[in-house]
């Protein structure tokens, strides 16, 4: 696809202009339905001269967004203010093994790796390390079923959620992180 940069016409191998009833040749792309997005760059519209005017003079970006949701996006720090795995102090890595507890390094290399892959409940089914981590929050022991799970969930909620604690909002943060594991935890396939 050869493109001329200064004013974005895209040489086309015969595509006509896809406003109904143009007969001009579509050497302009804008966006189309399905925007960019982890599996690729998205659709595209392709129009002629006129019409790419006209479609750009009445697209809006921001279409669909909340007032909060606009004011984060035109901040010019967007999408630099949280810190990615790779950049991150630890690179994603809870902490380093201690070297002095392993004659090799290879030895501390694999006691992390056995750490980090699913655990096994009694019954065979396996346990993710996100799963464990919200076991942890709730309190419960890996072998823990389902309805233990669910009684554990209400009496939790009930403790700290602020319409039952005489409007206590001082454990919200504690509640929403309740939340989120049983929410997890309840899809698991452990649990089902």
């Amino acid at each position: 696809m050869k493109q001329d940069r200064f004013h974005g016409r895209v040489g086309n191998g015969g595509r006509g202009c896809e406003r109904p009833g143009c007969t001009e040749p579509g050497e302009f792309r804008a966006p189309g339905p399905r925007g960019s997005s982890f599996d690729g760059p998205g659709d595209y519209r392709w129009f002629c001269l006129d019409h790419v005017r006209e479609f750009n003079a009445g697209y809006d970006w921001f279409e669909g967004m909340t007032p909060e949701e606009i004011v984060r996006a035109q901040n010019p720090i967007h999408g630099w203010d949280r810190q990615t795995r790779a950049f991150s102090p630890t690179a994603g890595i809870d902490t380093a093994p201690r070297w002095a507890d392993f004659a090799d390094p290879l030895e501390a290399i694999n006691s992390r790796a056995r750490s980090r892959k699913p655990a096994q409940r009694s019954d065979g089914r396996a346990v993710t390390p996100e799963e464990r981590r919200a076991l942890d929050v709730l309190g419960l022991e890996l072998d823990a079923d389902r309805r233990s799970l669910r009684k554990r969930y209400t009496e939790l909620v009930h403790a700290l959620h602020p319409d039952r604690n005489g409007g206590d909002r001082s454990s919200e943060k504690r509640l929403q992180s309740v939340v989120e594991a049983y929410q997890l935890l309840r899809k698991a396939a452990a649990f089902a």
